[in-house]
């Protein structure tokens, strides 16, 4: 197991590879709250969309405090829990990427489960802690 604040490229091809991530939030009881989502890195910040008003989405607003787990599809004994903090929620460039995410996991060019009320929302991740296993 590494232990570091720095990611690896092992460690950014899970984020970049079609690997589910879990996102966990903190209720506002303290309770955790966790969710599987898709998830992108860009190179400084680890990124989720989702939409407005969603829990998880009003958990970080409250609370910007997170974990993210992600495990290689491929081999689940390659695996990266993050910890770190919600920097900033935007809705620029929402739509776009909720598109290529679709395209990563789905292999189609638009997100096929937009509501017409939704607004999308970018989650950016900056990573603290990052601990890494591989075998």
């Amino acid at each position: 197991m590494q232990i570091s604040k720095e990611f690896s490229d092992t460690v950014a091809s899970l984020f970049k590879g079609k690997n589910f991530a879990f996102v966990a939030s903190l209720m506002s009881d303290g309770g955790p709250q966790i969710t599987p989502v898709w998830v992108d890195y860009d190179g400084k910040f680890i990124l989720i969309n989702t939409a407005e008003g969603r829990t998880k989405q009003r958990n970080f607003e409250r609370d910007p405090r997170v974990a993210v787990s992600v495990v290689d599809h491929a081999n689940p004994y390659n695996m990266v829990t993050i910890r770190g903090r919600i920097v900033e929620q935007t809705t620029s460039g929402a739509d776009e990427h909720i598109d290529k995410l679709a395209k990563k996991y789905l292999g189609v060019d638009k997100y096929p489960f937009r509501s017409a009320s939704e607004k999308r929302v970018i989650l950016k991740i900056k990573p603290e802690k990052v601990f890494h296993m591989s075998n």
